[in-house]
């Protein structure tokens, strides 16, 4: 069977045969496929009244387990965004009662962040509706395929987790 990629590929060989198009036959794959697994996220968050930054920064406390709870610190190594988004980030989480601001005990100047109870169920069920759409877009694939195709992507992206 041919797919979209096949045919682009295609077409560049004949026009520029002089071209090495190798690469397009996985990266472009992997482009259109992340275009399907954004929308698939944005249907999962959704369902939860959320936006994927919302999800991102729930989820990172949700995965630090009890109490739920970083420091902005931590929140801005977990989710890579700069401090003043990251505080945007809080105080609109906050106002939506996802999250609560305590002080932080081991420094009088500092805060954490813990979800609220609210937050909790709602990263939970986002994260279920996500998982859902996400085994849908590996319905392909046969058995043991799934985790010979994350090894293959784990070992690309390895290198730049690294540069991180």
């Amino acid at each position: 069977m041919r797919d979209e990629v096949d045919r682009l590929v295609a077409a560049w060989r004949r026009e520029r045969p002089d071209l090495d198009v190798d690469p397009m036959e996985v990266l472009s794959r992997v482009s259109r496929l992340s275009r399907h697994l954004d929308l698939a996220r944005r249907e999962a968050f959704a369902d939860q009244h959320l936006e994927g930054w919302e999800f991102d920064v729930l989820s990172a406390l949700r995965r630090a387990g009890e109490p739920y709870q970083l420091s902005p610190g931590e929140l801005l190594r977990e989710t890579l965004v700069t401090s003043g988004t990251m505080t945007n980030r809080i105080d609109r989480l906050a106002a939506r009662r996802l999250v609560e601001r305590l002080p932080d005990p081991a420094d009088r100047r500092g805060v954490q962040v813990r979800l609220t109870d609210a937050g909790l169920t709602t990263v939970d069920a986002a994260l279920e509706a996500l998982l859902a759409r996400e085994r849908e877009l590996l319905a392909a694939l046969a058995d043991g395929d799934a985790g010979q195709l994350a090894a293959l992507l784990r070992a690309l992206l390895l290198p730049f987790d690294a540069a991180e």
